[in-house]
């Protein structure tokens, strides 16, 4: 009886019944056992490159997106609004005046406020001299007024005007104040001639003179008299060499004289 066909072959074996090599079955993971490993590095290094790279970008994006929020929140929104105008050194106006003069609206963001223009509109207050106008975060303008020095008084019909070193008259009073010399001028105003003279003149007084002052007379830019007190008066020219005629007019206090003619100071007379 002859052998009937086998039923099955071993694995690996071969027709005539010789064996052939085993084969062996391995399971490779595409992404990472069938990339050799210099690649796998290669790749990584690229891949750090690349981020290394869009680091800065991404950093400059987010900077300016975030300057971009602050911008908003500062400009566009009334988060950093004004809530307070704070006065700091007035005296003669009050801080109801210097807050009307500034025209800022309650609410407006702070840091759209223009500084040099709101402190030019308080500066308009006839007896500030300057002012200066800072943030005081997160919702306060802080305005600092220097007011005007007053050092004469302008009779003006029955009231008085009072003007700084400037002839800026800043302030009419009912009564003469106490304390300031009398110039008696026509118009008196910064750009008036004569009152310049008579400030020239008040400020080269000596303090015997300035004791002894009752007014300065200006009738024309020529013809200026320093009246003092006892009825004696000084004829004093011009405003020019003011600090020679002074101190002239001084040394001769003492004569018996009601008249000093120092309008040249070089040769004086009096009677």
């Amino acid at each position: 009886m002859s052998p009937g066909p086998a039923r099955g072959r071993t694995a690996g074996a071969e027709p005539g019944g010789r064996r052939g090599p085993a084969r062996r079955w391995q399971l490779v993971r595409a992404g990472t056992d069938a990339v050799p490993p210099s690649t796998r590095r290669f790749m990584q290094r690229a891949r750090q490159r690349r981020l290394r790279a869009a680091l800065p970008w991404a950093l400059a994006g987010g900077v300016l997106l975030l300057a971009g929020l602050v911008a908003w929140v500062l400009l566009g929104t009334g988060l950093f609004g004004v809530r307070e105008v704070r006065v700091v050194g007035g005296e003669l106006v009050t801080p109801v005046q210097v807050r009307q003069a500034a025209a800022v609206p309650d609410g407006v963001p702070l840091a759209r406020v223009d500084l040099a223009d709101t402190a030019r509109r308080i500066g308009e207050l006839p007896p500030v001299e300057r002012a200066t106008v800072t943030r005081d975060w997160p919702g306060a303008l802080v305005v600092r007024v220097v007011e005007r020095t007053p050092v004469a008084v302008v009779p003006q019909g029955e009231r008085f005007v009072v003007v700084d070193r400037s002839g800026v008259a800043f302030r009419t009073e009912p009564a003469r104040p106490a304390g300031l010399p009398l110039a008696r001028v026509a118009r008196p105003g910064p750009d008036d001639p004569e009152t310049r003279a008579a400030l020239e003149v008040l400020a080269a007084l000596t303090p015997q003179l300035r004791e002894a002052l009752v007014d300065v007379t200006v009738e024309g830019l020529a013809r200026i008299t320093v009246r003092l007190s006892g009825g004696r008066t000084i004829v004093w020219g011009d405003a020019t060499r003011g600090e020679d005629k002074a101190r002239v007019a001084t040394t001769l206090l003492g004569r018996n004289a009601d008249t000093i003619d120092v309008s040249a100071p070089d040769v004086v007379t009096f009677r």
